[in-house]
């Protein structure tokens, strides 16, 4: 009973704490540069305001474009839903695994880049196959980091990483800081963060993701940009659940336990979301010719991982 509870929970907070968390990078970047900026609760302002307003479609959209908003964010928000942030006792946590959250990435990314190009605008077709170009390395990138931390724990279950890292079966390991850095590196490239993508910005050479949805309005733009939001609040979770496990319920802890690591979740998610905010204001976007090198990086951190923690194990 209390895994169902926890599990209820933790699929309302993911979507409850998306926008504040877009919201807090937005304020903490524009006090970084100088400005007032918007409240970090402008996201919920944005998202009610497109749901208020009559979704515009282009005659040449087929069924596509109009089913691709709902199945991007259901996919995210199921990708969100497996992996543990405040405790382990879920009842999705059996099926939770990690291949499954890539398969589940690429999904909503697949869908979206269809209907960018479903409508037969360049920007769509544009967008559409940058986002293929990063996709294409970020996804195997993103699979040496699983393979190197299942090569540690044994397994591909978050929950069960987490719970093997808690038990004190691993120490300081070069390998497991070339999976973070391979995984921060493709968690930028996924939200389409600054240096692969500003998501502030829509000039024409140098959009990716805004470049697909240039053609939504009203309820289906509202439900991409949740997506997006719903995304950066996954990756931040991950990050914060696979390195930086403490604080997390065990299955057995009480409320007390469940609420300090509704604590600890949420001062990692607002700690980390400032760091990204810092990197985004100290450098500078790249060029898209340069996209393969970033994520070549990423991919390259991923396989050395693995290669040295499968040589330490063959030793």
């Amino acid at each position: 009973m209390n895994a169902m509870i926890w599990q209820v929970l933790q699929i309302i907070l993911v979507v409850a704490l998306a926008p504040l968390i877009t919201g807090y990078v937005r304020w903490v970047k524009a006090r970084l540069n100088g400005r007032r900026g918007p409240s970090p609760i402008q996201p919920y302002r944005d998202l009610y305001r497109l749901l208020q307003k009559e979704a515009i479609v282009a005659h040449s959209a087929s069924w596509i474009f109009r089913a691709a908003p709902y199945v991007t964010f259901a996919s995210v928000w199921l990708a969100a839903c497996i992996v543990p942030t405040f405790t382990t006792n879920m009842v999705l946590a059996p099926a939770a695994d990690l291949i499954a959250l890539v398969a589940l990435l690429a999904v909503g990314r697949f869908w979206t880049a269809l209907a960018g190009m479903d409508v037969g605008t360049a920007f769509g077709g544009l967008g559409a196959s940058r986002e293929m170009l990063i996709a294409s390395l970020a996804e195997p990138a993103m699979l040496m980091v699983t393979f190197s931390l299942s090569l540690i724990s044994g397994t591909t279950a978050p929950g069960q990483i987490v719970a093997f890292v808690l038990a004190g079966n691993v120490g300081v390991e070069v390998s497991l800081g070339l999976a973070l850095a391979a995984l921060v590196m493709v968690a930028i490239a996924e939200n389409g963060r600054i240096p692969i993508d500003n998501p502030a910005t829509h000039l024409e050479l140098t959009m990716v993701h805004e470049a697909m949805v240039l053609e939504y309005s009203g309820r289906h733009l509202a439900m991409i940009e949740a997506a997006s939001m719903v995304r950066l609040t996954l990756f931040i979770a991950l990050i914060a659940t696979l390195f930086a496990p403490w604080g997390i319920a065990q299955p057995g802890a009480g409320p007390l336990g469940v609420l300090v690591g509704m604590g600890a979740f949420l001062a990692k998610t607002f700690l980390l979301a400032s760091a990204l905010a810092v990197f985004e204001t100290s450098i500078a976007k790249m060029r898209v010719f340069r996209y393969a090198d970033f994520l070549g990086g990423a991919l390259l951190l991923g396989l050395l991982a693995t290669i040295f923690l499968y040589v330490s194990e063959a030793v």
